[in-house]
């Protein structure tokens, strides 16, 4: 059977539990993909790429909300205005 590799690095459980930080390092900086008897198991990912993953699903998450709100009706506003309102609330 064959399974999708989604890193250029691999590692077995055997090598992350005799040396856990050793087997990251080896990743240089990039996703380690850990195989359990030749099947990904789980994937070790770097604290950069995974705050970058985060940034890019929060990205996708506010592009779905402009695209549902893009036929909205448009409202004039003046900032000088909503300034003055955000003012005389407070006081």
């Amino acid at each position: 059977m064959t399974f999708p590799v989604l890193a250029d690095i691999a590692a077995s459980v055997t090598d992350l539990k005799r040396d856990p930080m050793g087997t990251i390092r080896e990743g240089q900086g990039e996703t380690v993909v850990i195989l359990n008897r030749n099947e990904p198991a789980f994937y070790a990912v770097p604290p950069a790429r995974y705050q970058a993953m985060l940034d890019l699903i929060d990205d996708m998450r506010l592009a779905d909300i402009v695209r549902a709100r893009e036929n909205d009706p448009v409202i004039a506003v003046d900032i000088d205005d909503l300034i003055a309102q955000a003012g005389g609330a407070d006081a």
